[in-house]
């Protein structure tokens, strides 16, 4: 199975490229392996099917060149801190053996998103433990970092990295979301279907415009970054 150099989690489908797509297809281009997990799968989303998330998903994946695409079956909106959601976040990690996760910011809207850093964050340090037993018998992994992206929240963030180059690329992927963000004669009205992408391209670019730069996205992390190459913004 293929080591990963980043694997973001996230809650749903879609969460991912809305919080760090660009990100991802920065990376992708420079020719670091890639994952996104999916804990659930957004079975109770007001528009779309699981199927049909599941099409859109791949589509995602494949325009930032992300590779594998995993998706659990953990309860959509039954995302909760227990032992059996930790243990199926312990296998794809020990699985693919990433040297960066990235979990969804914990100050948003949806619940779901918050708890599932929850469960990542138990994850990662479980994953560690040697004795720790995930199911498949596979050897302890640690991660060398974990960081946090923005869904639906705006908040100052404690880094940002330059995505104006692939800025279009994320635009691209969140619209392989049709059911998402495309109203229909047979879709629900949501925040999502109300100009949402380019409430997160404003978002983009003004993070982007304090950094100097057209576009960025917004992280944080619980350690202390050091900086060593990186001091004089080598992107």
């Amino acid at each position: 199975m293929v080591m990963l150099d980043i694997l973001a989690f996230g809650a749903h489908s879609d969460d991912v490229e809305i919080g760090m797509g660009g990100t991802i297809a920065k990376y992708a281009e420079k020719g670091f392996r890639i994952g996104i997990c999916d804990l659930t799968r957004a079975e109770l989303s007001s528009n779309g099917t699981v199927e049909t998330r599941k099409s859109e998903a791949a589509l995602a994946a494949d325009i930032l060149g992300v590779s594998p695409r995993i998706s659990l079956a953990l309860p959509d909106r039954g995302l909760f801190l227990n032992e059996e959601a930790i243990r199926e976040a312990v296998t794809v990690i020990r699985a693919y053996k990433p040297k960066l996760v990235f979990v969804p910011y914990q100050k948003d809207r949806h619940p779901d998103h918050g708890h599932a850093a929850e469960i990542v964050e138990e994850a990662v340090f479980s994953a560690g433990i040697h004795k720790y037993q995930d199911g498949n018998n596979q050897p302890a992994h640690k991660v060398k970092n974990m960081y946090y992206y923005m869904i639906n929240g705006f908040h100052k963030p404690e880094f940002v990295i330059d995505i104006s180059d692939t800025m279009e690329k994320k635009i691209a992927s969140l619209r392989a979301y049709r059911s998402q963000f495309t109203r229909s004669g047979q879709s629900v009205e949501t925040p999502l279907t109300n100009g949402y992408i380019e409430t997160v391209e404003a978002r983009e670019k003004l993070l982007g415009k304090e950094a100097g730069v057209a576009y960025a996205e917004g992280f944080f992390s619980k350690r202390t970054l050091v900086l060593n190459n990186d001091l004089f913004g080598g992107g």
